[in-house]
C-alpha cells in the first residue's frame, strides 16, 4: 500500500509520462479542446450525464452496472457470429511496477498468454538502454525469469525513452537516417536473441507527420529481421477514428501499412481524457467502439490488440495526477466521497475536496469498466486485448477477464470465478 502512494503520482498512460499530452492516446502538449467540459463531463463521445450514485461495497465496486457493462460490448458493432476467445491476452509491464504486476500475472497466471514489460529507452546517440536505474536491474531480470518459467511469450517494449523523457530527435535521427535504421534494426534483432525473447513490441511515440514513410519503412525492415529468426514484432500506436485523428503523430501511423507487417497493432486506446485536459473518462466506451470499427476497416482483426489501461487521474486545479484503481479506492473511502458510474462511458467516478479546500474530480477503472472494454474486444473478434498495468488494479478485473476473454484452451469461469 506504502508503493500504491509512490506510484500515485506518476504519470503513466504510456506517452502521457512527460506531462505533455493531447489526449485520446496523442499526448503532446497541444490541447485539442476536446472534452473540454469543466467538472466531470466527460466531453464528446462520452457521455455528460451524471448518474446516480452508487456506493463502494469492498473491493467490488458498482456490481449493478456488471449486466450493462456486457452489453455494451455486444452492441457496439453489427451482430455477428458468436466470437471465437481471445488468442492474446498481454500483461504490459512498466519497470516500476515489475514485482507487483509479476506476481498478479501469476497469480491469474492461466488469464494470460503473455508478457511485455515495458523496460527498453533509447540513450541520446541511439543505442537501447533499460529505462530503469542499475539498481533494479536485478529485481526486473529475476521477475521476468518468473515469468518466463511460468511459460508466457515474454516479448518486452522498446520506447524513445531518454533519462525518464519521451525524445522525439533520438527516433526521428534513426527513421531519417538510413545507416541509424540499420544500426537500429540490428540492435533490437540482437537484443532479442541474445535474451531470448518471443519478440519485441515498439513504442516510438511523439512521431511529426513527415515520420509516416519513414517509420512504415522502419516497421517493415525490423520486420523482416526478425521474421528471418522465427520472432514476432508488436507495434504501439495511438488510438484514432479516422486517417488522420487528431494530431500529427496520428497521421505519422499509417495503420494499414503498419498492420500488412506487424504481428500484432496494439491500439492504445486510453487517454480520451488525460493530465493537462478537463476531468473524464479515460476510454468512453463509445469512443473505444470507434476506434475498433476504424482499426478493423485497417488492419486484419486478427492483429489488432486492444489496449485497456487499467489506471485513472485526480483532477484538481486544471492538473490531473495519474491513479491507480486503489489509490481511488482509498481517497474514496477517506474523504467519505460517494463513487458514480456513468453508464454512458462505462466508467466510474467521484469528487471530493481535500483538507486544503481544493476540489478534487477522479475518474479511473475498475472491474466493469474493464469488462465493458473486454466486451468490446470480444464483440468485435479482434486479436485480443493488452492491460497497461499500472498497479493495484481492482481485484474483481481478473475474474471479468477469465469470464470475457477467457484464453485459448481455458473455459470461461463461472460468476463464482471457477472453470
Amino acid at each position: 500500500m506504502g508503493n500504491d502512494n509512490r506510484l500515485a503520482g506518476r504519470d503513466i498512460s504510456r506517452g502521457a509520462r512527460t506531462g505533455a499530452s493531447s489526449g485520446r492516446g496523442a499526448r503532446s502538449g497541444l490541447s485539442s479542446g476536446r472534452g473540454a467540459g469543466t467538472g466531470a463531463s466527460s466531453g464528446r463521445g462520452a457521455g455528460t450525464g451524471r448518474r446516480p450514485a452508487r456506493r463502494f461495497a469492498g473491493v467490488v465496486w458498482l456490481a449493478l452496472v456488471l449486466a450493462g457493462a456486457l452489453l455494451v460490448g455486444l452492441t457496439l458493432l453489427p451482430h455477428q457470429a458468436p466470437a471465437r476467445p481471445a488468442r492474446v491476452v498481454v500483461a504490459s509491464l512498466p519497470y516500476w511496477n515489475i514485482t507487483h504486476g509479476a506476481a498478479t500475472v501469476l497469480a491469474y497466471r492461466r488469464d494470460f498468454t503473455e508478457v511485455s514489460p515495458w523496460v527498453y529507452g533509447l540513450a541520446a546517440d541511439g543505442q537501447i538502454v533499460p529505462q530503469y536505474p542499475p539498481g533494479q536491474a536485478a529485481s526486473v531480470n529475476a521477475q521476468i525469469a518468473r515469468l518466463r518459467a511460468a511459460g508466457l511469450r515474454v516479448v518486452p517494449t522498446l520506447a524513445n525513452i531518454t533519462a525518464g523523457r519521451w525524445s522525439y530527435q533520438n527516433v526521428a535521427q534513426i527513421l531519417h537516417d538510413p545507416a541509424r535504421m540499420r544500426q537500429n534494426v540490428a540492435s533490437i534483432a540482437a537484443l532479442v536473441r541474445s535474451h531470448g525473447y518471443a519478440g519485441i513490441d515498439i513504442d516510438y511515440e511523439n512521431l511529426r507527420a513527415s515520420d509516416r514513410q519513414a517509420f512504415t519503412r522502419f516497421i517493415a525492415e525490423l520486420a523482416a529481421a526478425l521474421h528471418a529468426e522465427g520472432k514476432i514484432l508488436s507495434v504501439a500506436l495511438f488510438a484514432k477514428t479516422t486517417n488522420t485523428g487528431y494530431d500529427q503523430r496520428n497521421v505519422a501511423q499509417d495503420y494499414a501499412a503498419l498492420g500488412r507487417v506487424a504481428d500484432q497493432v496494439r491500439i492504445m486506446a486510453y487517454d480520451y481524457h488525460w493530465g493537462s485536459s478537463a476531468p473524464g473518462p479515460v476510454a468512453p466506451i463509445g469512443w473505444v467502439g470507434a476506434v475498433l470499427r476504424y482499426a478493423r476497416s485497417q488492419i486484419p482483426a486478427s492483429k489488432i490488440i486492444l489496449g485497456v489501461g487499467l489506471y485513472g487521474y485526480d483532477w484538481s486545479g486544471g492538473r490531473g495526477t495519474a491513479v491507480s484503481w486503489l489509490r481511488a479506492f482509498q481517497l474514496s473511502n477517506r474523504y467519505h466521497a460517494a463513487a458514480h458510474y456513468d453508464t454512458t462511458s462505462q466508467a466510474p467516478w467521484f469528487t471530493y475536496t481535500d483538507a486544503a479546500g481544493h476540489r478534487h474530480v477522479v475518474w479511473f477503472e475498475n472491474e466493469a469498466s474493464a469488462r465493458a472494454k473486454f466486451g468490446a474486444a470480444q464483440g468485435s473478434q479482434i486479436g485480443g486485448v493488452f492491460l497497461w498495468m499500472f498497479g493495484y488494479e481492482d481485484t474483481g478485473t481478473w475474474a471479468a477477464l477469465g469470464r470475457t476473454l477467457p484464453a485459448p484452451g481455458r473455459p470461461p469461469t463461472s460468476a463464482g470465478g471457477t472453470p
